[in-house]
């Protein structure tokens, strides 16, 4: 089961290795990890994808509530929440197949952000599945080069529980199947 985790964290030197590392100390392999600046000076949020199962992910989640610079961990697997990768594609692009592609472009609700004389940059922001699907029909033109950003997640609506201005009382949920130490 792909499990996603939102981690705010203090936007100090060292954590990203510290909840990575985490991840490698249990032998889980990250899918995808993002990190970006926050509404709030000095926070910084992580979205961490990982393949597990519902006793593996709680575990997880228990540990990186244990890391120093850690203030708030949420499993957004089965909330109500947006989900989003970013993809650019550079194409081969003739000019007879330039017109073609850029209809393909249009179709997928993506956009061209580069055009050069041999080939084309586009952007597509969407779900993974989005994504992989304008990558097959791009595939047989000739796929020069591909970077994506990995997923980006965002609970839909005011979470429960908190603050006034979004905030979550620190520490884990409660489960009386997740044991922690002091």
């Amino acid at each position: 089961m792909i499990t996603t985790f939102a981690i705010l964290v203090e936007n100090k030197p060292g954590v990203l290795t510290r909840v990575s590392s985490l991840f490698r100390r249990r032998a889980f392999n990250i899918e995808s990890l993002t990190v970006g600046h926050t509404d709030r000076p000095g926070v910084s949020r992580m979205t961490v994808v990982v393949d597990t199962d519902e006793l593996g992910a709680r575990r997880i989640e228990a540990h990186i509530y244990k890391l120093v610079n850690v203030l708030r961990v949420e499993n957004i697997t089965r909330a109500p929440a947006v989900f989003r990768d970013l993809a650019m594609i550079k194409v081969a692009a003739s000019a007879e197949s330039r017109t073609h592609i850029m209809q393909l472009v249009d179709v997928f609700r993506a956009r061209v952000v580069d055009v050069a004389p041999d080939s084309l940059i586009i952007e597509i922001t969407g779900t993974e599945d989005k994504i992989d699907g304008l990558v097959e029909v791009l595939r047989p033109y000739g796929l020069m080069e591909m970077v994506r950003t990995g997923r980006v997640a965002m609970s839909r609506g005011l979470r429960s529980g908190t603050g006034p201005q979004g905030e979550a009382p620190a520490g884990p949920a409660e489960d009386e199947n997740v044991f922690h130490s002091v």
